[in-house]
């Protein structure tokens, strides 16, 4: 097929806390002296992004290129679902999950963009997104939605104005660890309500989240169905033992840990916000449904 040769590329400077202001400016090299057409983008908030890099897609290109970590991917998808336009991804940011998922080389800045330029000349790739219906507005995500212990946390840290940087998330962990305790939710999975009460809820459309935590080890990116993972009631101790279980997946066989394969979930439960592609998305309740081959990316 004829190659891509007009490239909008979106910049997060502040990706990694500033540890990857080097990454944009490289990619805008390299995808220059292959030959393309770059429109470069690095705005003063992602809000100011987000717009600019809408008005530069409404004139036309053939494709988007994000350079950032998962924050910059949720923006991304949400210009650019159900649309011909596909998604381009230069990991730099702190947890990558979006681009660990598809397979896109992280921690090799060279590597990352030798493969966009690769993906660039090859047919996209097609997958699934989330589609979460919130109030009167709606939200794209590729990864993971969370709506329990995870998302506490992230609420928290937001909240908190010391200290700077990834230590901040670990105290609000460790704080809100303190006051662990169940969550009563109430369900409504393709159709049918279910009460439960748990820890930790995520949806899962990626594998991982946080990282490379292995939420959902058996998540497939495009196959129409979200993992919804349900963790539920248990000790702090046995919490804290349980957690790195995670990152290996090696949860998934415990008998507090629930998972089925879902079309479309409702998810509510009090004072819970909403997190996807560790961005916030609403207070509870909302709706959440797979969008089949919703995005197309360059991977």
């Amino acid at each position: 097929m004829a190659s891509r040769r007009r490239v909008v590329l979106a910049i997060n400077p502040s990706a990694s806390f500033g540890k990857g202001r080097a990454v944009g400016p490289r990619t805008e090299e390299r995808l220059r002296a292959a030959g393309y057409e770059v429109t470069a983008l690095s705005e003063g908030s992602m809000a100011e992004l987000q717009a600019a890099a809408r008005a530069a897609i409404d004139r036309g290109t053939d494709a988007l290129v994000v350079v950032g970590g998962d924050g910059m991917v949720h923006l991304g998808v949400g210009l650019v679902a159900t649309t011909d336009v596909p998604l381009g991804i230069v990991p730099s940011g702190t947890g990558n999950d979006a681009a660990r998922g598809l397979g896109i080389p992280l921690g090799d800045t060279e590597a990352a963009i030798s493969r966009l330029l690769a993906s660039l000349e090859a047919p996209a790739r097609t997958i699934d997104a989330g589609l979460i219906r919130h109030g009167a507005g709606q939200t794209w995500f590729v990864s993971v939605l969370s709506a329990g212990f995870d998302a506490i946390v992230n609420e928290r840290a937001n909240r908190m104005r010391h200290p700077k940087g990834p230590s901040r998330y670990t105290l609000a962990l460790l704080r809100e660890l303190i006051v662990l305790h169940p969550l009563h939710y109430r369900l409504v999975v393709d159709g049918v309500s279910r009460d439960a009460r748990g820890v930790l809820l995520a949806l899962a459309n990626n594998t991982s989240l946080g990282g490379g935590m292995q939420i959902a080890p058996d998540a497939e990116l495009d196959d129409g169905l979200f993992d919804l993972v349900l963790v539920g009631p248990v000790t702090r101790l046995r919490f804290l033992r349980l957690f790195p279980k995670v990152f290996s997946g090696a949860h998934t066989s415990l008998d507090i840990v629930d998972i089925v394969r879902a079309r479309s979930v409702r998810i509510d439960a009090p004072g819970i916000v909403a997190y996807a592609d560790g961005e916030r998305i609403a207070a509870l309740p909302v709706d959440v449904e797979v969008r089949q081959g919703a995005l197309q990316v360059l991977a």
